[in-house]
């Protein structure tokens, strides 16, 4: 089978390439990928090369298939895993496998697995750590968007107290009490405010802050506060950019300190103001992974020892998050589309990839049988004028207040140029 991919091969390295896969193994899958949506961990891993903790030492002679926020389908399955999975079962992928306890992961450190692909073997791996997940949803763009949620999920089931002269960890956030999310209306941060006002254990007051009004603007509209009362938490969001003391300011908007604070953005003063509004038994969460291997923040050890506050840290969630994100999608509960800001085809890849964090926006989704150039949703209706093509997903847009969806997926599924003809 023939596939065409985005492989790493070193520091900035990333190549478009089209190549024969080996023939499958009675304890592999053969599966096309159809969706993917870009992570920063990605753009972190071309720029690291084999430096990167999950990247192959060897990349160089073995490159690597990047990619791992992913949706497909199974074509073929190999005998031992035949009595538990057939071709034509849509699929999702959690790639923290810890198999072994390695890092290893799909997208990071496999030749022959990663997202931005148009078909890939699945590893035995993956099936023994149950990391193969079904998944029953019409738009694939959704199956993508689980690995993102999942990590969200996980860091709040990572949170924990404890109560005074007791040793045993509580863990999750304090229901009902005070909880702050720092640098949290990008991409990441709006998946955490969704999951937090639907999740069965919620704060009583939620406080939101950024630098960009933009992002804020559009946190703002997609999770209103209104409705965030109506689920039983008091949401706020705030420009610290413009207040002189944002310590001061948060800690007396909540009347106090915060139970639980998360910290979305790998910046020393956002740690040392999540650190600074701790409540006693305060728990911070640092969520954003630094691509600095030296990345440090000041840390109050007065409050530590006499407030008992504690610091978490997640990469990733598992396999039980995985499920949670996807149970809550089929109820409602969780509209991931609300992170996903430019779809693209696999031809934008490598250029989206190692130019992540100029691009603004949110999640970057790009389909991998199609062409097409990386494109902003907001652009459609200007793009429409000359182009039927982005005339269409405009008006099917339009019709979910600028989100991307179901139906505009099928279109350009339909309707895109495709980028490759397979061969056998």
């Amino acid at each position: 089978m023939r596939t065409t991919a985005v492989r790493l091969y070193g520091k900035n390295d990333l190549r478009l390439e089209r190549f024969d896969l080996p023939s499958m193994a009675e304890n592999e899958i053969l599966a096309r990928i159809v969706s993917d949506s870009l992570c920063m961990s990605s753009h972190k891993a071309a720029e690291q090369g084999a430096a990167h903790k999950r990247v192959p030492d060897d990349v160089a002679a073995n490159p690597v298939i990047i990619g791992h926020e992913f949706c497909g389908e199974i074509l073929a399955v190999g005998s031992v895993w035949a009595d538990q999975y057939k071709a034509g079962d849509k699929f999702v992928i959690q790639p923290s496998l810890n198999y072994k306890g390695s890092l290893d992961a799909p997208g990071y450190s496999f030749r022959y697995i990663g997202g931005n692909a148009t078909y890939v073997i699945i590893p035995n791996e993956v099936m023994l750590m149950n990391c193969l997940l079904p998944y029953d949803g019409e738009a694939w763009f959704m199956g993508s968007l689980t690995e993102p949620l999942s990590c969200v999920v996980g860091s709040f089931h990572a949170m924990y107290h404890t109560a005074r002269g007791s040793y045993e960890h509580a863990m999750g956030i304090k229901a009902g009490g005070k909880m702050a999310i720092l640098a949290g209306a990008g991409p990441m941060g709006l998946a955490a405010i969704d999951y937090i006002l639907h999740c069965p254990r919620k704060p009583g007051f939620l406080a939101v802050t950024d630098i960009d009004s933009a992002r804020l603007e559009r946190a703002e509209r997609l999770l209103e506060p209104a409705d965030a009362g109506k689920n039983g938490v008091e949401l706020k969001y705030i420009n610290t950019s413009s207040i002189k003391n944002p310590a001061e300011y948060l800690t007396a908007l909540a009347g106090g300190g915060y139970d639980d604070v998360l910290i979305f953005a790998p910046v020393a003063s956002v740690v040392e103001l999540g650190d600074s509004i701790l409540a006693a038994d305060g728990c911070l969460n640092f969520f954003a992974g630094p691509m600095d291997q030296t990345f440090s923040a000041r840390l109050n050890f007065y409050n530590v020892h006499y407030s008992s506050t504690h610091i978490v840290g997640t990469s990733g969630g598992n396999f039980d998050d995985m499920r949670e994100s996807l149970e809550m999608m089929n109820q409602g509960l969780l509209n991931p589309a609300i992170l996903v800001t430019h779809i693209g085809g696999l031809d934008c890849a490598v250029e989206t990839t190692l130019n992540l964090p100029n691009i603004p926006g949110g999640k970057k989704l790009i389909y991998t049988g199609i062409s097409l150039p990386l494109t902003a949703i907001a652009d459609f209706e200007t793009l429409g004028k000359e182009d039927p093509l982005f005339e269409r997903l405009h008006s099917l847009t339009a019709e979910t207040k600028g989100l991307w969806n179901g139906e505009a997926e099928k279109y350009l599924l339909e309707n895109a140029k495709k980028i490759v003809e397979t061969e056998e």
